[in-house]
């Protein structure tokens, strides 16, 4: 029996194909969008660790991120980029301080202390704190308390995680900066590979791999193939920039063309799933409320492609002006957040990254 993409994706939810009728199903529940803790549950606690790890997914996430990124002997971390001034406490260290330097990474300049420079033994030393103190605050009483984990000791705490509760969690790992940390010497892809071998979780939970470049994505499906337990995700950025990898080798494909209808057939030729910016698929306007959905979900769904969107946050300052309420700028606003969310649930989203997955779970509730 031949099921199409959506008949495909109802059942994989519960539906029951009815015996002797092809292609029909019974009454059954619509496929629900995945939620994915990004960072962990990152409005909550300081962002990769496994605090925020561990919080995400007692709130329920489907999957946890890692941002991985290499130290100077090769070991891959979690951290959202090499510059880590403002997620360590490095700054404080004296011994440190003299690896405070300026690098150049994807065209923009960052001047701090870079994860590249620091062996893992050095790393282990720094404690982690709140990337933005002053829009989460409570987040704060959790500075210094926890290391900078590996990428095999977040698969390790997952596995146990997911033991304990008797519900499978997958992993939605990013490789950071690829095309950087290549022209470093400490290029990432295999490295990544060998991890994911090396763990039995990883070789049967839920994996879905995601890049802003498309070299490493296309590498990673070549190696891996179309194995069961593992999706490519491939993340788009600002419409009108293009992709570090192909800046580097000369090119200018802006990802405005990448998520054109005729760009979404060549990403599926090797991903499985395209994750633009959720302003990619509703814009606001000049007042920051939210417009019409643009036909991006349509087109990516008619080759074939999933669309998960980043990334929902539930403080007002990020929210679109329609969902914000009068209690501040840094404040909470669950129920805008909820608003948010559903406003892309209805477009036909099939997943989304959001800083507190216990409001994404309300919102498909």
């Amino acid at each position: 029996m031949k099921l199409d993409r959506r008949t495909f994706l109802a059942a994989g939810a519960g539906a029951v194909v009815v015996a002797g009728l092809p292609g029909k199903l019974s009454a059954a529940p619509q496929r629900r969008a995945e939620v994915f803790g990004h960072r962990g549950a990152c409005a909550l606690r300081p962002e990769h660790t496994l605090a925020s790890y561990a919080k995400a997914i007692a709130d329920g996430a489907d999957y946890i991120e890692p941002d991985l990124v290499s130290t100077k002997d090769g070991v891959l971390v979690a951290r959202h980029e090499d510059e880590i001034g403002t997620t360590t406490d490095v700054a404080s260290r004296p011994e440190f301080a003299a690896r405070r330097t300026s690098k150049t990474v994807d065209g923009e300049t960052f001047t701090g202390w870079f994860v590249s420079d620091f062996t893992l033994a050095e790393l282990k030393t720094l404690r982690a704190k709140e990337r933005i103190p002053d829009v989460r605050a409570a987040n704060t009483a959790y500075d210094g308390q926890f290391q900078v984990p590996t990428f095999e000791e977040i698969i390790e705490f997952v596995a146990a995680q997911s033991a304990t509760i008797g519900r499978v969690v997958g992993i939605i790992p990013e490789l950071k900066n690829s095309t950087f940390f290549r022209s470093i010497g400490l290029p990432l892809e295999d490295r990544f590979l060998a991890v994911l071998d090396g763990h039995e979780y990883t070789r049967r939970a839920p994996v879905e791999i995601q890049s802003f470049e498309i070299a490493n994505l296309r590498y990673l499906r070549g190696k891996l193939g179309k194995r069961g337990n593992i999706r490519i995700m491939q993340l788009t950025g600002d419409p009108r920039k293009s992709p570090a990898d192909v800046v580097a080798a000369g090119g200018r494909t802006p990802w405005a063309e990448i998520t054109s209808a005729a760009g979404l057939r060549e990403v599926a030729k090797y991903a499985d799933v395209i994750a633009p910016n959720v302003q990619v698929l509703i814009p606001r306007d000049a007042d920051g409320r939210l417009g019409q959905p643009t036909s991006v979900i349509r087109d990516a769904h008619a080759v074939g492609l999933l669309v998960h969107t980043w990334t929902f946050r539930p403080e007002n300052r990020f929210l679109p002006r329609d969902f914000r309420n009068g209690a501040g700028d840094n404040a909470r606003n669950v129920e805008g957040s909820i608003k948010e969310i559903r406003r892309y649930l209805d477009a036909g989203i099939d997943g989304f990254f959001t800083d507190d997955p216990a409001v994404g779970r309300m919102a498909l509730a």
